[in-house]
């Protein structure tokens, strides 16, 4: 079916796409807003026709169907805007973080065989040290280059009618364009249209208006994205997250729905005029890509209107699980269960599967999987397992155990699980005692080598606000509260952990930090 098709489309329908539900909008709803960003509003009948305009720009720079483009910038309208129109020309987009480095960015990328490069002014100028490698034509999405920019390079043509299939790739996402080696994940349109239909459970429709603060590269934002626009609600976007202005936005725009990571949440109900803002219009708030301690949590659904949910999985696809935290409010320590049609189990170091209740990496198979990592074979069969039966599954590198009612706990990434002494070491039992401390605003605990136990725990910390206590008196607190094997060597106080734009301390640069100042322990 060609983007443009007449006959009405059903979300009982076996497959749909994202542009056809657009242009359908487009005819049903055209006046109804689509988007909204500070001052600037596109309804429904102006995307349809931009999505065009772009579809038709790509064709006549002779991109084919299942060509790619990539996409480096911070939320504004016009890239999605022009996420919708590629896709519509049946062009694969690889959205690309603007926290990358210019090297990363270059393999990226090559990685991704784009044939045409959007930025932003700030990507631009980040760029400007190695333009002379960039072998693709770059346009600005901001116009701040404007002989070379998104107005200039829209045409007026119409496009070509593409048919699109549940398994052409929809998008290439890269998991690690911050530091390691960029992997590209490809996810179909197929999968994109189960995140689709999956809205309707959560209440997302027409009347939904959804408030997107997480950067639009990122997995956790094409979920509340894609059946925000798919299903004809309205998308309120913000280029960069700050508590204060989106407690003003979700008040103005009366925000119904909102996908926020860990870290937004913490630093929105910190703020001591939290409950000034009508958050009386909220009717579910999401939650994923990050741990989600239990406190904040509860925190969250006595003061916050509206359901939480919160979603476990990978961007590589693989098994989900879900918590409803308003529905099971003495299961908030958990991340909920296996999603209907989500296979998820726990295995050995062996790759055996292990009973309810014994701990081992978990593992996850539905519709909603990867179709492989790009170019890079090894590490695609690297991530999978194959039960007795041959079903493929993917391994999420998290280890955790499966309660008697079902409810999956995590305890860590198997890579920062520490060793010392041969015994095994949760750093998140660590940093969820560590968090005790009533001076203490954010904590993580890593492992870094040690010449007497192989492996020994430290911690990081940032105080709250006028908070003066110590880095020796918190050791002193912490280590008598836990079992000796559990013991910090050190802590750390510091002005703020490093995170990933979604939220994630980024434990991998705390290790090397460490390492490069204090060496191996004793």
């Amino acid at each position: 079916m060609s983007a443009n098709a007449a006959s009405p489309i059903t979300l009982e329908s076996p497959f749909t796409t994202l542009p056809e539900l657009i242009a359908q909008h487009g005819r049903d709803r055209s006046e109804q807003t689509a988007l909204i960003q500070d001052d600037r509003r596109v309804t429904y009948g102006e995307l349809d026709r931009l999505a065009n305009r772009v579809a038709a720009s790509l064709q006549r720079d002779g991109l084919e169907p299942g060509d790619s483009i990539a996409i480096c910038s911070s939320n504004s309208i016009n890239y999605a805007i022009l996420f919708v129109g590629a896709l519509r020309a049946g062009v694969i987009v690889a959205p690309l973080a603007p926290s990358s480095t210019p090297e990363s960015l270059l393999i990226m990328l090559k990685d991704s065989a784009a044939k045409l490069f959007f930025v932003d002014q700030h990507t631009d100028r980040e760029l400007s040290g190695v333009q002379e490698r960039i072998t693709q034509p770059l346009f600005t999405l901001d116009d701040s280059r404007p002989v070379e920019g998104f107005s200039e390079w829209l045409t007026d043509a119409a496009p070509k009618p593409v048919t699109l299939s549940p398994e052409m790739p929809f998008n290439i996402i890269y998991s690690s364009g911050t530091t390691g080696e960029p992997k590209g994940i490809v996810q179909s349109h197929g999968m994109r249209w189960s995140h689709i239909q999956r809205g309707l459970a959560f209440g997302y429709g027409a009347n939904c208006v959804t408030l997107m603060s997480t950067p639009l590269y990122s997995n956790t934002t094409l979920v509340s994205f894609l059946p925000t626009l798919g299903l004809g609600g309205t998308l309120v976007l913000m280029s960069k997250f700050d508590a204060k202005k989106y407690l003003e936005l979700a008040a103005e725009h009366h925000a119904t729905h909102s996908m926020l990571v860990p870290v937004q949440y913490q630093r929105i109900m910190a703020r001591e005029d939290f409950d000034q803002y009508d958050l009386s219009s909220f009717q579910m708030k999401f939650s994923t890509s990050a741990p989600f301690h239990a406190e904040l949590k509860a925190d969250i659904l006595q003061r916050w209107p509206g359901g939480l949910l919160e979603f476990y999985g990978m961007t590589e696809g693989g098994g989900s699980c879900m918590l409803a935290a308003h529905a099971h409010p003495d299961k908030l320590a958990t991340v909920g269960k296996p999603l209907d049609g989500h296979d998820m189990r726990v295995i050995d170091e062996e790759g055996n599967e292990l009973p309810r209740g014994e701990i081992g990496e978990v593992v996850g198979h539905s519709v909603a999987m990867m179709t492989a990592y790009l170019n890079k074979p090894e590490k695609t069969a690297e991530a999978e397992w194959y039960d007795s039966t041959g079903k493929r599954f993917i391994r999420t590198g998290d280890v955790g155990r499966f309660d008697e009612d079902g409810f999956l706990t995590l305890m860590d990434r198997r890579k920062d699980m520490i060793i010392s002494g041969g015994f095994n070491i949760y750093p998140s039992d660590l940093e969820a005692e560590l968090r005790k401390h009533p001076d203490l605003q954010e904590v993580t605990v890593i492992g870094v080598q040690s010449r007497s136990w192989g492996e020994t725990p430290v911690g990081y910390a940032v105080l709250k606000p006028g908070a003066t206590t110590a880095a020796e008196d918190i050791l002193q607190w912490f280590n008598e509260r836990v079992g000796k094997t559990q013991r910090l060597n050190r802590l750390i106080l510091t002005d703020e952990l490093p995170r990933s734009a979604i939220g994630k301390v980024l434990k991998r640069e705390l290790r090397d930090s460490f390492q490069a100042t204090h060496g191996e322990l004793d």
